[in-house]
């Protein structure tokens, strides 16, 4: 194998090598975001709660917004709501680590041998370990409220796993692109931020005129967050064809995305 080579053999090799690595970077990487706080990792589970109440209280209490074909339950339209942003949330939380990845870890670009192209890796198992915990959060409140979710619950690995892919793609790039470019990280919050709001958490694509519906389906998220919501709330699953699409498409995007960091990562030592 060449080194720094960015075909797919070559990644699924440095994930299986390093797979101990990537775990112990990932659970530091957790456990060092509550270090010196009282409750410590704790925090981890009240974030999504307190997320979840102030949701519930702003959207159903002050709002009073419904969400279309559901009930009238101010809980209900909360849950529905806090099931597509904990997806998002998910993307967003990688997204926006993304350009400074290589930046942060400088030390191992300089001084010792590294395989850089887990970093990534491990940002996206400290946003799947929050996903998690958020998920935990979904489901004690909706057996508390709804009883018990579809048995169309189940599938929510294999709903989520293309977006992983397509995370992963992306955040290679952007953890590239971010050494050379300092100002890649604001672009993205801006981005992050706006995509929120372009995506289908807030609302249905239902709720938009029809000449918005053709645009909203065009966003890499709304497939995730229907499918995520459907299969969690309503008891529907994926739509396949678009599932092994939108599947192939992240995993292009992945490949491309370890190509591109891999031809790339040559001038990191020069620029850092």
């Amino acid at each position: 194998m060449q080194r720094n080579s960015g075909s797919p053999v070559a990644l699924a090799k440095s994930l299986w090598q390093n797979r101990s690595l990537i775990k112990t970077l990932v659970k530091r990487d957790v456990l060092g975001r509550y270090k010196g706080s009282f409750l410590g990792i704790v925090w981890s589970f009240f974030n999504p709660v307190f997320m979840l109440l102030v949701y519930t209280f702003m959207f159903s209490v002050v709002f009073k917004s419904r969400w279309p074909g559901g009930s009238e339950s101010k809980t209900q339209f909360a849950i529905i709501l806090f099931a597509g942003l904990m997806v998002f949330n998910l993307f967003a939380e990688v997204l926006n680590r993304a350009p400074s990845l290589i930046l942060a870890n400088a030390n191992y670009v300089k001084k010792v041998i590294f395989p850089l192209e887990i970093l990534p890796v491990v940002a996206l198992g400290a946003a799947l370990f929050h996903f998690l915990i958020s998920m935990s959060v979904w489901l004690l409140f909706y057996l508390i409220f709804l009883g018990i979710p579809p048995a169309t619950a189940l599938l929510l690995p294999i709903i989520v796993f293309p977006l992983l892919l397509f995370t992963l793609g992306i955040t290679w790039i952007l953890a590239s692109l971010g050494v050379f470019l300092r100002d890649v990280g604001q672009v993205i919050s801006i981005l992050t931020m706006a995509l929120m709001f372009l995506s289908p958490i807030f609302y249905p694509i239902s709720a938009l005129p029809a000449q918005y519906q053709e645009f909203m389906v065009m966003n890499p998220m709304t497939p995730v967050v229907e499918a995520v919501r459907n299969a969690l709330i309503w008891g529907k699953t994926p739509e396949w064809l678009q599932y092994g699409v939108y599947t192939l498409i992240a995993a292009l995007i992945a490949w491309l995305g370890f190509a591109w960091f891999q031809k790339m990562r040559k001038g990191f030592a020069d620029v850092l």
